[in-house]
């Protein structure tokens, strides 16, 4: 059997199995990929948005609880290749104690200093449920968007979705276009967006 064509069923057969390590490994392009079969007619959209929130979530709240041990002395030299080095900590974890919805929801919506923002509230120790909340909020509204991008392609392009080869083409080609995007706005958006800075 063509390399292909396994490929492509086994991503077609299995959209649920998959989709949650591809969220931890490329969230935004995994979920508009994901999306795209929802549209296309190949997957269902409340499980892929269920299983996309959940991994999110999961993602996030393991940051935080990496964050809570951010003291100890074999945990925190972790933090600092994270991304949240000790000349970072103090204001970053002020800025959560003082605006954690801030924080988070500009993680959350450009991925701008996501790492160390969600390790910095535990750190912080800013209380779970409160961080919970906003992270879950954050989490299903983007998840409902960036389906809904994918869905609005895959009604599109459904008849070449079809094919393994011209499948996994059209899908490779949408995940690359995504993560590019995703790195572009990352970029624009990190040099307006910092977590850390005081409100005048």
């Amino acid at each position: 059997m063509d390399p292909a064509q396994v490929l492509w069923t086994g991503v077609t057969d299995h959209p649920y199995l998959l989709l949650g390590p591809l969220v931890l490994i490329e969230g935004p392009a995994a979920t508009v990929v994901a999306g795209a079969l929802v549209g296309a007619g190949m997957a269902r959209f409340w499980p892929i948005w269920l299983i996309v929130v959940v991994a999110d979530v999961l993602a996030d709240s393991s940051l935080y609880l990496l964050g809570r041990f951010g003291n100890h002395r074999r945990v925190a030299p972790l933090l600092g290749r994270l991304g949240l080095p000790p000349h970072r900590r103090q204001r970053l974890t002020t800025a959560v104690r003082r605006a954690l919805p801030r924080v988070v929801l500009g993680a959350k919506v450009v991925d701008v200093a996501a790492v160390p923002a969600f390790l910095a509230a535990g750190l912080a120790r800013a209380p779970y449920r409160r961080f919970l909340a906003w992270v879950a909020g954050a989490s299903t509204v983007r998840a409902a968007l960036l389906i809904g991008a994918g869905v609005l392609f895959g009604q599109e392009v459904a008849h070449l979705l079809t094919s393994p080869g011209t499948g996994l083409a059209v899908a490779a080609g949408l995940a690359l276009a995504v993560v590019a995007t995703h790195l572009i706005t990352r970029r624009l958006a990190g040099t307006r967006f910092d977590p850390v800075k005081e409100k005048p």
